[in-house]
């Protein structure tokens, strides 16, 4: 059996997909919470921090909504792609994407008022 990954999305398409859609992604932040106070996204996010998986983690079927792409996120797509990665495993059935370079990608490529850290 093959193995899934989730699909690799640059920030640049991660920006059109977010201006241009009509129904946009769900998106994940798995950073923690000092990250997220430093550089937040700059639209509306679950925040799941993989540090406090245990605090969540038999809850995630209610706090992630059913039938929509997900986008994944975090400060530079690694650990984003492991939740990403843990998701497909676990057989979530939406179509799941990876920010590509995560947050620092955004703020280089998209919106440098984003801080860097």
């Amino acid at each position: 059996m093959t193995k899934a990954n989730p699909k690799s999305l640059s920030a640049e398409k991660l920006n059109e997909w977010l201006k241009g859609a009509t129904q946009k992604p769900i998106l994940i932040d798995v950073r923690e919470e000092q990250e997220i106070a430093i550089a937040p996204f700059p639209e509306q996010v679950i925040h799941l921090p993989l540090s406090q998986s245990q605090e969540w983690g038999k809850s995630l079927s209610t706090l992630i909504p059913n039938n929509k792409p997900i986008v994944v996120l975090c400060h530079a797509g690694i650990r984003s792609w492991q939740f990403s990665t843990w998701l497909i495993e676990q057989g979530w059935k939406e179509e799941i994407w990876n920010l590509d370079g995560g947050i620092d990608s955004w703020s280089i490529n998209i919106d440098p008022s984003v801080p860097r850290y």
